[in-house]
């Protein structure tokens, strides 16, 4: 029996094609090698996460959100901005996403196989 690189199925040992997936079972074994090596390094290497890249994109927007209303809108003349709003300060915020960040480090790191 020959096994699918792509899907895992057991296909008859003279099918050139996966009867699952379609993909080709002629392949070289140096294809299979290197196909394997790159998934093994996607997968194993942690792949596709966007733990940091997504904490300093909300790190970057509550900057933002910071400029916005500590030097634009409550610099301008005649727009009312509820007190809640003027009196709010930002920078617990940046203490809240750090503190989601470490804890969503720490329960990726033990639920890692």
């Amino acid at each position: 029996m020959v096994y699918c690189s792509k899907c895992g199925k057991k296909n008859e040992d003279d099918a050139e094609f996966c009867a699952k997936c379609g993909d080709s079972l002629t392949g070289s074994k140096k294809d299979h090698e290197k196909e394997w090596e790159d998934r093994c390094e996607k997968e194993c290497a942690g792949g596709k996460h966007h733990g940091p890249s997504f904490f300093w994109g909300a790190v970057v927007i509550l900057i933002g959100l910071w400029i916005l209303f500590e030097f634009v809108l409550k610099n301008i003349e005649g727009l009312n901005l509820p007190t809640w709003l003027q009196e709010f300060e930002f920078w617990w915020l940046f203490a809240l996403i750090i503190a989601i960040a470490v804890i969503a480090t720490g329960i990726r790191m033990l639920t890692q196989k």
